[in-house]
């Protein structure tokens, strides 16, 4: 016998992703968000409770949460928390979302509508592949990422824990994206990208830190790298 799993969202990312899957068929059933936003108080987005704030999701009888934040510093430290209180966490996938059968998820992920992971791909946890994005063939995706809608990687692309791929932006196949590097908006990425390190352009251009100061995290880029100077 089928038994829905009544999940949790903690803070809103968006609750058409909720609705599409309820309506789906999904065995995940949406019970309700918790925000830490004060104004969201006793609002009922798609006719759904706010129990309360972040605080409040012990005393909520739920079976998982997902975490819908899209700064990922913030939903990083709130899974942390939650994982430490011993939460159970699922992947909220739209039904459009295309995943490999021979690609793999971590926990407390976010697919959003058409978002595409490819053969061979490993998605760590608590990851949001947005609106229209792809990963495609043998990517190695971090934990706490973010790739924005409309965002494309390449094949046998590394991107590091906590980095951010804005919108629209592309990262050429083999590229490395570094642990807390962001990809800005519309960016096409063909040199590897440091560790903490933010790049924008068409080609991509280090602005932060400046490029001599991201050659100082070298040793976490592959031999032979270059750098987007």
């Amino acid at each position: 016998m089928n038994v829905s799993i009544r999940w949790l969202w903690v803070a809103m990312l968006t609750g058409s992703l909720m609705l599409a899957m309820h309506r789906a068929g999904s065995l995940l059933y949406p019970i309700g968000y918790v925000d830490d936003d004060p104004t969201m108080r006793g609002k009922r987005p798609l006719n759904l409770p706010i129990y309360g704030s972040s605080a409040d999701v012990a005393r909520v009888p739920h079976d998982a949460v997902v975490i819908g934040i899209g700064n990922n510093r913030h939903r990083q430290a709130l899974f942390e928390r939650l994982m430490q209180q011993g939460e159970q966490f699922v992947n909220a996938c739209h039904p459009t979302a295309v995943i490999s059968p021979h690609a793999t998820l971590g926990i407390g992920c976010v697919v959003q509508a058409r978002a595409v992971v490819n053969v061979g791909s490993s998605v760590g946890d608590n990851v949001i592949l947005n609106t229209g994005c792809s990963v495609d063939h043998h990517n190695q995706i971090g934990s706490h990422v973010h790739i924005a809608p409309g965002a494309h990687t390449g094949g046998d692309v590394v991107v590091g824990d906590g980095v951010l791929v804005g919108i629209g932006a592309t990262v050429m196949s083999g590229i490395t994206v570094g642990i807390g590097g962001t990809v800005g908006a519309g960016a096409v990425v063909i040199r590897h990208v440091a560790p903490h390190t933010t790049v924008v352009g068409i080609p991509a251009q280090v602005v932060f830190p400046t490029p001599m100061d991201a050659l100082l995290y070298s040793p976490y880029i592959p031999n032979n790298a270059s750098f987007g100077e």
